[in-house]
């Protein structure tokens, strides 16, 4: 059974990172997409994705599904912003040049478009990042790296449960889906787009209830197992920080103060070209 997102283990510059590495890089990055605007770095930000993309050898199968998912609800947050807020560039920008206009209160502007094309590049620098982080990191190598640095080994390693139910989760929506198809329900390529996404709303119910059933059980498991009754534990696959750990971790934090620094500067953390 062919999965989406899951760890694959290669012999890549990033896969030879520790897991507290990529982690560190990870929230970094993410947090420099959430505060800056401007859209020079968000440009840069997606040539540097995209190179580390290549890098790291992630196959675009892997991510596809999810990509193409992740696509549909952008383009229905962008429409959203528009219908709800369709002069929310023109009050941040502090201007407005009129490109057309629509229908009733709509007018299309230069400035809502600039705002919401922000707004689409923000989502291709974080998006990499995830697809990256999840099938370059072992799950276990993450935790024991985590415990290596302080961070208590119980939070170490509900992290390390977490990223390996997702596999476990796309395996079970993938059984429940064919069971669907089985009694007749289309949710395959043949069917029409509403009609799949229809079909396909439907199995988030059993899947949660699987989801949680199969929590229930890891965590009598790890109970009976006395797992949390003492401090310290042992690890077997714990990796220690290496000098390209160090170089990626300099790295990260000197680009993170960079772009925050370019960023509010002005104190407005909005790049205008319209000025």
């Amino acid at each position: 059974m062919s999965r989406m997102i899951s760890y694959e283990k290669k012999d890549t510059p990033i896969h030879k990172l520790s897991g507290f590495t990529k982690l560190v890089f990870f929230l970094l990055w993410c947090l420099t997409s959430a505060l800056t605007f401007d859209t020079r770095i968000l440009l840069l930000m997606i040539l540097m994705g995209g190179i580390i993309y290549v890098i790291s050898g992630t196959k675009w199968k892997q991510v596809s599904g999810v990509f193409i998912a992740i696509m549909f609800f952008m383009v229905i947050n962008l429409t959203c912003i528009f219908f709800f807020a369709p002069y929310q560039g023109c009050e941040i920008y502090g201007t407005r040049h009129e490109i057309a206009h629509l229908f009733g209160p709509y007018t299309l502007t230069k400035e809502q478009l600039f705002y919401e094309f922000n707004v689409f590049i923000k989502y291709f620098t974080v998006i990499p990042a995830v697809f990256i982080f999840l099938v370059t990191t072992d799950p276990s190598e993450l935790a024991s790296s985590l415990n290596g640095v302080g961070v208590p080994y119980m939070i170490a390693y509900s992290l390390e449960i977490a990223l390996r139910y997702i596999p476990d989760v796309q395996d079970e929506f993938h059984r429940i889906r064919n069971a669907q198809e089985a009694r007749g329900i289309e949710m395959s390529s043949k069917g029409k787009m509403l009609s799949r996404i229809k079909n396909t709303a439907v199995i988030i119910f059993p899947l949660l209830f699987s989801t949680m059933e199969r929590i229930d059980v890891v965590s009598n498991a790890m109970e009976l197992r006395g797992f949390g009754k003492k401090k310290k534990r042992s690890w077997y696959s714990r990796r220690k920080l290496m000098t390209p750990d160090y170089v990626v971790i300099a790295f990260v934090i000197v680009f993170f103060v960079a772009t925050m620094i370019i960023t509010f500067h002005d104190g407005n953390r909005f790049y205008n070209p319209f000025a």
